[in-house]
C-alpha cells in the first residue's frame, strides 16, 4: 500500500507553519497576482520563507501560478518562476498551456503540476500534459471514482495524480467560472473572484404569453442560494482512495481560518496513517466528528461514488459552526500557565479543546481562571478589542506554540 501525501493550503507564513504542525507532507502556496486568491497573504519575500521553513522540516512546497494569463501578465510570471525555480521549490501548479512553456523555460529544474483549472477529466488528457512536460496532474472535482480509477490504470507509470479530498466547490466546471466577473467585474480566473455564487438571489418565472407577469420561485425572505455548492469531504473514502494508488490528497482552503486549516489538517492526517496502520479496523465517524465542528456548509461526496448525485447544493444559505467557533492560539507556557493569542470572547466557565496534533481527539478543559496579560491581574473575560490581544490561562496539558484552541458556544 502506498503512502498517500497530505497537501493543504498555506494562505500566509502562519498558516503555513499550522498546517505542517498538525501533520501536512506538503503545501501549496502562491503571491496574489498570479496563484488565483488575491487576498493571499503570501507575497515573494513570504514565499522564500514558507519554502525555507517547510524544507528544513521535510515538507514540500507548491507555488501556483495558475491564472489564465493575458499576454501582459508574462513578464511577471517569468520572474515569479525565475525566484521559484533559484529557491528550489518542489512543483509550480499551472493552468494555461502558454504559461507551461514559459515556466519551463525560466524555471527548467521545477516540476510542473497541472492545476485543477485546467480541467482534466480523462486519461487521454493526462497523456497530453505528460507529453508536454507534466509531471502531476491535479484532477477536475467533477470525476467519480470508477473514471479516477480508470485514469490511474491508463496513465504513464511516473505521471503523479492529485486529488481534491476537502473543501470548497466551485458553482462552475472546476473553478472556470464567469459569474463573478459578469456581476462585480472581479475575475475568478486571475485571481479576484467575489463568490457570487454564494449571494442570495430573486428568482422569477414569466409565462411566454403573459410578459411581464413575474413570479417568484423558492424564495424566503433572503431570496435563494441557488448557486451556492456544500463542501466536498471524502473522509468516509479515504480507503478506497488509498487503494487506487493516488499520490496526493489535496485539502482546499488557502483563505480559511488557522482553526480551520488545524482541524481539517489534523482530522485527515490521523485519517489517513490510521487506515495505512490498521485498514480493517478504519472507522471514518471520529474524523467526521471533528471535521463537522469547523464545517461552514453542508457537506457532500460530489459525484465521486454517483454520478447522478444531487445533494451538493446549499439552497438555504445557512452558515453552519453553531456550536464551536476559533478560540485562541498557544503562545508559551509560563509558570504553569499559558500565554495565548485570543480570537474570540472568552470567560471564565467557558468551555475549550485543545487540537493536539496528530491526535485525533481534542483536550476538551473549562476554563477556571483568567489573568490579564499584561497586569497579570485576574479577570472574569475577555474581548478581542485589539490584534493580538492576549490572555493568560490554565491548560491541563503540556501545550506547544501554535496549538489552537477551539471555543464551545
Amino acid at each position: 500500500m502506498k503512502k498517500v501525501e497530505l497537501l493543504a493550503p498555506a494562505g500566509s507564513y502562519e498558516k503555513a507553519k499550522i498546517a505542517i504542525m498538525y501533520g501536512a507532507d506538503a503545501l501549496y502556496c502562491g503571491t496574489p497576482k498570479l496563484s488565483l486568491r488575491s487576498r493571499s497573504e503570501v507575497q515573494d519575500s513570504d514565499l522564500e520563507k514558507i519554502v525555507k521553513y517547510a524544507h528544513e522540516r521535510g515538507v514540500k512546497v507548491y507555488p501556483a501560478i495558475n491564472i489564465y494569463a493575458w499576454d501582459e501578465n508574462y513578464e511577471d510570471i517569468k520572474a515569479q518562476a525565475k525566484l521559484l525555480n533559484d529557491l528550489r521549490v518542489d512543483g509550480i501548479i499551472i493552468s494555461d498551456g502558454g504559461v507551461v512553456d514559459a515556466i519551463k523555460e525560466a524555471a527548467p529544474d521545477v516540476d510542473v503540476h497541472i492545476s485543477t483549472q485546467a480541467n482534466t477529466v480523462s486519461y487521454h488528457t493526462c497523456n497530453f500534459w505528460y507529453k508536454n512536460g507534466a509531471k502531476r496532474i491535479v484532477l477536475g472535482r467533477e470525476l467519480n471514482k470508477k473514471q479516477i480509477k480508470e485514469i490511474m490504470e491508463n496513465k504513464p507509470k511516473d505521471l503523479e495524480i492529485e486529488m481534491f479530498c476537502h473543501g470548497a466547490i466551485c458553482f462552475a466546471y472546476s473553478g472556470r467560472c464567469f459569474l463573478s466577473e459578469f456581476l462585480a467585474g472581479r475575475s475568478g480566473n486571475l485571481g479576484d473572484c467575489a463568490q457570487s455564487c454564494r449571494w442570495a438571489y430573486n428568482v422569477y418565472v414569466e409565462e411566454t404569453n403573459n410578459p411581464g407577469n413575474l413570479m417568484p420561485v423558492d424564495t424566503d425572505e433572503k431570496g435563494t442560494y441557488i448557486f451556492s455548492s456544500k463542501d466536498l469531504c471524502l473522509i468516509k473514502e479515504i480507503p478506497e482512495i488509498i487503494e487506487m494508488g493516488v499520490e496526493s490528497l489535496k485539502i482546499e482552503g488557502r483563505l480559511k481560518t488557522e482553526y480551520y486549516l488545524a482541524t481539517v489538517v489534523n482530522a485527515y492526517r490521523n485519517a489517513i496513517d490510521d487506515y495505512m496502520r490498521d485498514p480493517e479496523n478504519y472507522n471514518f465517524e471520529k474524523y467526521l466528528k471533528e471535521l463537522e465542528k469547523t464545517k461552514t456548509r453542508g457537506l457532500t461526496t460530489f459525484y465521486f461514488n454517483d454520478r447522478n448525485n444531487k445533494d451538493f447544493q446549499d439552497y438555504s444559505g445557512r452558515q453552519y459552526n453553531a456550536e464551536y467557533e476559533f478560540g485562541g492560539k498557544i503562545i508559551k507556557d509560563i509558570d504553569n500557565r499559558t500565554l495565548i493569542e485570543i480570537r474570540n470572547k472568552l470567560t471564565v466557565g467557558d468551555t475549550l479543546e485543545l487540537l493536539v496534533p496528530k491526535q485525533i481527539e481534542p483536550i476538551s478543559f473549562k476554563i477556571e481562571k483568567l489573568w490579564d496579560a499584561d497586569t497579570m491581574e485576574e479577570i472574569n473575560t475577555v474581548n478581542p478589542g485589539r490584534a493580538e490581544q492576549k490572555v493568560i490561562l490554565e491548560i491541563p496539558a503540556k501545550t506547544e506554540e501554535g496549538w489552537i484552541l477551539r471555543r464551545k458556544k
